[in-house]
């Protein structure tokens, strides 16, 4: 699972934030050198991402969001995609 345990608590690394466009209707990323404008679930999953909830909290939360079991492996997948770009980093 790419190094990304159940147990870890991601969170935006730091200058970055979110925030939500009204014009788009989409989240985006802030960060200093570039924007991302997010799809929904991605916008979902890095909204949970604040360094209190676990990774398998997260999981739970989504599935009943979203209504859909099975999440997990594109939830790790999307987390350590983040991670690897410097979007996310853990919280100790």
């Amino acid at each position: 699972m790419s190094g990304i345990a159940l147990s870890d608590r991601p969170r935006l690394r730091k200058p970055g934030r979110m925030k939500y466009d009204k014009a788009r209707q989409s989240d985006l990323l802030l960060l200093p050198e570039r924007v991302v404008e997010l799809n929904e679930t991605a916008g979902a999953i890095l909204r949970l991402c604040d360094g209190q909830r676990t990774i398998a909290d997260m999981i739970g939360e989504l599935e009943a969001q979203f209504v859909q079991t099975g999440l997990r492996d594109d939830i790790v997948e999307f987390i350590a995609s983040a991670t690897e770009r410097g979007w996310l980093e853990p919280c100790s």
